[in-house]
């Protein structure tokens, strides 16, 4: 009876001697983390080649990212592309990246595999860009754009993609499709 009886004693003399002491102050407000939205297509507008390309936003899943390549015929006749996009990724000063660049199905997107797909003015093919955040040895690498060809030999078009590839060096790349595999 005597312990509980200085339990609550104790206890009453902390909660009054908390009562005269300022509030703690707030937690500090994180730093705010600008991730660039998908920029527009440069060169803007229609290719000589009647196609252009543009992105839609980076989406996450577990450590893994992908963007979503769409490209629209804008010209007037129908166009067929066979294979996969001519990619590059550039670092926020526009400077060529070391990464592999790799054909196929990653965590994010089933590749469909190589056919011809023509796609008529008005028309979309669509391509996904995927790449995993891990970090192993090394520091971090992030990209900041993605040059885009429609094929082999075609110009390309830089489009505004953040890309936090973390040390894996590699973006896996599927092939125009009209739709995305599931």
């Amino acid at each position: 009876m005597l312990g509980k009886a200085i339990v609550t004693v104790a206890g009453t003399a902390l909660a009054v001697a908390g009562c005269g002491e300022p509030p703690p102050p707030p937690p500090p407000v994180p730093p705010t983390v600008h991730t660039p939205d998908p920029g527009p297509v440069v060169p803007a507008g229609c290719l000589d080649t009647g196609v252009t390309v543009k992105s839609g936003p980076v989406e996450a899943a577990l450590g893994h990212r992908a963007v979503v390549l769409t490209l629209t015929n804008c010209g007037t006749t129908p166009r067929t592309l066979t294979g996969y996009p001519e990619i590059r990724l550039l670092d926020k000063e526009k400077r060529p990246m070391n990464v592999a660049v790799e054909h196929g199905t990653s965590y994010m997107a089933i590749d469909p595999g190589v056919s011809p797909q023509t796609v008529q003015p008005g028309g979309t093919l669509l391509s996904v860009v995927s790449w995993s955040n891990t970090v192993t040895v090394g520091s971090p690498e992030a990209g900041a754009y993605v040059t885009v060809a429609a094929a082999k030999g075609d110009p390309e078009q830089r489009i505004t993609v953040d890309t936090d590839l973390g040390t894996t060096g590699k973006l896996t790349l599927t092939a125009w499709n009209a739709k995305l595999k599931n």
